[in-house]
C-alpha cells in the first residue's frame, strides 16, 4: 500500500482527505480525540487527491512517484489564461510532413512525463509507452501496415491511394517519415481503454506543441494492429489495444486558424 498513513503532527483534521478520496479510505474517528483515521484495509485506487489536497502535507506515501507544487497551483487560470490556452489549442495541427533531424531523447522524455499525467479510469494506469526511433524498423512497421491494408478490401478501397501517392516521396508512407512514432497500448481492449488511451495521446501531443514540435495521431496503427495483432511482435509491444502518434520537427509553416463550424448546443436550465 503506497500511501502509509497520516502523520498526526502535521494533521489538523480538517477532514478534507475524506472528501478528498474517492474510495474511502479515509473516515472520522469516533473517539473524543476527533482524528482522521486511514483504513489499510480498503482499497486506495493512488489517484494522490489526498496528497494534492491536504493543506499540511500530512499525508505519509512511498512509491508513488514524487509530488511538487509551484506559485499558481492554487489559480491556474493565472498560469495560463483562457485567451492563450483557446489560441494553443485551436492552433494544434495534425503534422504530415517532418523535418528529418531525430528530436533529442530529453525532449521526448519530457512528452512522456506530461503522458503520465494524463486522467485513466479508475486511476488505473494500465499503458505501456514505446518510442521507436530507428528509421528501418519504422519502415519495417510501415511496409507490414501497408500489407495489411492491402490483403483487406474494405482497407485498401478507403486507404491504398493515399499510401500509394505518399510512397511515391516518401520512405515509410504510413509514418509520413516522422523521425520518431511513440506507441501506447493497454491490455484492456474496451472502450474504456481507448478512452484512456486518447487522453494519454493528447497530453502528449499538446506538450510536444510546446515543445515546438509536430505531432499526429495515427489512426493507421490502431487499424492494422487491430487487423493482424502480430504486428506488435515487430517493436515488442505489449496490450491488447494499440495506438500511436508520429512526432518531430515539423517541415509545415502556418499562418492562421482553419475555419470549424460552430455546434448546436442544448441547455437545460
Amino acid at each position: 500500500m503506497p500511501i502509509i498513513g497520516i502523520d498526526y503532527d502535521k494533521c489538523i483534521s480538517c477532514e478534507i482527505c475524506i472528501s478528498a478520496c474517492p474510495s474511502q479510505v479515509y473516515s472520522k474517528s469516533n473517539n473524543a480525540d476527533n482524528k482522521v483515521i486511514f483504513d489499510p484495509e480498503k482499497k486506495c485506487i493512488l489517484c494522490g487527491q489526498c496528497i494534492a489536497q491536504c493543506p499540511e502535507d500530512a499525508i505519509i506515501y512511498e512509491n508513488m512517484g514524487e509530488s511538487f507544487t509551484f506559485d499558481e497551483i492554487g489559480e491556474l487560470s493565472s498560469l495560463v489564461p483562457y485567451e492563450n490556452m483557446f489560441k494553443f489549442l485551436a492552433a494544434n495541427r495534425s503534422t504530415r510532413r517532418y523535418k528529418k533531424d531525430k528530436v533529442p531523447i530529453e525532449i521526448l522524455n519530457k512528452v512522456i512525463k506530461a503522458m503520465e499525467y494524463a486522467p485513466t479510469a479508475a486511476n488505473m494506469r494500465p499503458e505501456n509507452f514505446v518510442i521507436i526511433s530507428d528509421s528501418d524498423l519504422i519502415k519495417k512497421m510501415s511496409d507490414a501496415i501497408v500489407e495489411v491494408f492491402s490483403n483487406d478490401p474494405s482497407l485498401k478501397e478507403q486507404f491504398s491511394k493515399q499510401l500509394e501517392f505518399h510512397a511515391k516521396e516518401m520512405r515509410s508512407p504510413a509514418y509520413f517519415d516522422a523521425p520518431h512514432v511513440i506507441f501506447v497500448s493497454s491490455p484492456f481492449n474496451i472502450m474504456m481503454g481507448g478512452f484512456n488511451i486518447g487522453n494519454i495521446i493528447t497530453y502528449g501531443r499538446l506538450a510536444a506543441q510546446s515543445l515546438g514540435l509536430g505531432t499526429c495521431w495515427n489512426g493507421w496503427t490502431h487499424l492494422a494492429f487491430h487487423k493482424n495483432p502480430a504486428l506488435k511482435k515487430l517493436a515488442k509491444i505489449r496490450g491488447s489495444l494499440v495506438t500511436a502518434f508520429i512526432i518531430g520537427y515539423t517541415d509545415n509553416k502556418y499562418y492562421r486558424v482553419p475555419p470549424r463550424s460552430k455546434k448546436k448546443v442544448k441547455i437545460f436550465e
